[in-house]
């Protein structure tokens, strides 16, 4: 068993596996086009048996974002215990490419699907670990060239994933290429 450090239980065997099988049918179907029944056939067990697990749809589509949430705060509190503003903004960097890469199938619903954005819109716990991403991309400034930094940063890291031209790349090509690309938007320490 799992447990994400934003406050949820523990996550068992069999969530984990719905969990699974929501990524791979939202990335594929959109949340509103995936039924529980989908989710259920995906794995080969009942209906009733993901009920067991999540009383609905919303509290699946809770427990797909916090698999990303949890991977994004592990980031940023590792970032944040860096001493170097550039380092700790370095740092995150990394970790954000070698995550969208890893999950840029699932990147797609985080982006566009409305279910997934109005949940995360209302998510306070989403609100937070982003509001840390962004301090620790502006690189501790606030003026309007370090908010543009940050979002031209994170716009990269999120859009690049799922462009087109890069579907058919491997995730370590794409991963070194993005990370190479993104560093050239950095200041120069």
């Amino acid at each position: 068993m799992g447990s994400s450090p934003l406050g949820s239980a523990p996550v068992t065997a069999a969530q984990t596996r719905i969990i699974d099988a929501a990524l791979v049918l939202f990335a594929e179907h959109g949340i509103s086009g995936t039924s529980l029944q989908m989710i259920a056939d995906a794995i080969g067990v009942t209906k009733a048996a993901v009920y067991h697990q999540y009383n609905t749809k919303d509290e699946i589509v809770l427990a797909v974002a916090e698999v990303i949430l949890t991977r994004l705060d592990a980031a940023v509190t590792a970032a944040e215990a860096e001493r170097s503003r550039s380092r700790a903004r370095e740092l995150l960097i990394t970790e954000m490419i070698d995550l969208a890469v890893e999950r840029r199938r699932m990147a797609g619903v985080l982006q566009r699907d409305p279910v997934m954005l109005r949940f995360l819109e209302e998510h306070e716990p989403f609100r937070r670990v982003m509001a840390r991403v962004n301090r620790l991309l502006m690189g501790g400034a606030s003026d309007s060239r370090a908010r543009v930094l940050a979002a031209t940063l994170a716009s990269v890291i999120a859009g690049v994933v799922i462009h087109p031209l890069v579907l058919d790349l491997d995730d370590e090509s794409l991963r070194s290429q993005l990370l190479k690309q993104t560093r050239k938007l950095l200041p120069r320490r």
